[in-house]
């Protein structure tokens, strides 16, 4: 997978109410409770048209016997088609805990903010004008559109400028917006091993955007981290480990792509981790049938049960899917 889409993936769904009719439904979470009992409860079926997210379903669905919690995300597109993904998280399964959210009144300098709000609508010009590819040897990101790429270097000087306010906006800030601005600014600092505890903390605060910028923004360093003449970061992995056993699709999706850069080099602890903590989670994550979201599932699996990467690439060039996913867990186990 190219950096490119790696990193255009880490980008939140978009939520648009001319979204098309679902050309797939995927499922994780599911353990004790069967995808038949799930579909059946979900009343919603391929081919199906929904504008915003189905509340009586997920009522439906954590009616169902065993079930905690239910979550339904739809993303768009394969195949010029809807995906939904249906989470659920039975009751007694260990899950990913989110942070209580904080209650302070401390706000971030109105040039932040306009800065924040100038690069919200350079980056959607960009990508609808095709410029969305970065430049990323820095360790945080520079877009080539050169507008997006002009505000982005005022965060440069922004994260030198305050730190501490960052710091500060980020752990306790009432407004998750302002958290979500802060998340993204402080990974322009210039020592990034700094803040990379700040962000960690940040991948459980409960918005889903402070998660998603947290987690770009340490997946950006991870693919710095090592390369000869780069700053040396430690990431530890055990977070993105535990993030793959979310109920929030969208924590599943990033922490994936993240690892596949934290696992390059095979770390046998960070593979270890991956085996005992969410090798199920993996699995069902894998079989998704959109391949943008099943590859680095698959990958991961396919490093934890020890295949070389020809071997994992040549299966998934091949779609041997099922076969090697049967494989890979027989490996594992």
């Amino acid at each position: 997978m190219s950096w490119l889409v790696f990193l255009a993936l880490l980008l939140p769904p978009v939520q648009d109410p001319q979204i098309p009719s679902i050309g797939i439904i995927d499922f994780y979470g599911l353990r004790s409770v069967t995808e038949q009992q799930v579909r059946a409860a979900l009343q919603i079926k391929e081919g199906d048209s929904l504008s915003d997210e189905p509340k009586d379903a997920r009522r439906r669905l954590e009616a169902l016997p065993g079930v905690a919690q239910a979550r339904l995300e739809m993303v768009c597109c394969d195949g010029g088609k809807a995906i939904l993904y249906v989470g659920i998280a039975e009751k007694g399964v260990p899950a990913f805990q989110f942070r209580q959210a904080p209650k302070g009144t401390i706000k971030l300098p109105e040039d932040i903010k306009q800065a924040g709000e100038e690069f919200q609508k350079a980056q959607m010009d960009a990508v609808l004008k095709g410029k969305a590819d970065e430049d990323n040897s820095q360790g945080h990101a520079l877009m080539s559109d050169s507008v997006a790429r002009a505000v982005q270097q005022r965060f440069i000087i922004f994260a030198a400028r305050d730190l501490n306010l960052l710091r500060d906006v980020l752990r306790h800030s009432a407004d998750a917006e302002q958290r979500a601005l802060a998340a993204q600014v402080i990974a322009y600092t210039a020592n990034k091993q700094a803040v990379v505890n700040d962000l960690v903390e940040a991948m459980r605060d409960p918005a889903d955007n402070v998660r998603n910028n947290a987690t770009r923004a340490l997946a950006v360093m991870a693919g710095l981290s090592g390369k000869a003449g780069k700053q040396k970061i430690q990431i530890p992995a055990r977070p993105f480990v535990e993030m793959l056993n979310s109920i929030e699709w969208t924590d599943r999706n990033k922490s994936s792509l993240a690892l596949v850069r934290l696992t390059e080099q095979r770390n046998a602890a960070v593979l270890a981790e991956l085996r005992h903590h969410a090798l199920s989670s993996l699995m069902e994550m894998a079989r998704w049938k959109a391949s943008g979201h099943a590859y680095a599932p698959f990958f991961l699996l396919g490093r934890v049960a020890g295949f070389t990467e020809k071997e994992i690439s040549e299966a998934w060039e091949h779609g041997d899917y099922a076969a090697f996913i049967e494989a890979a867990a027989k490996r594992s186990k």
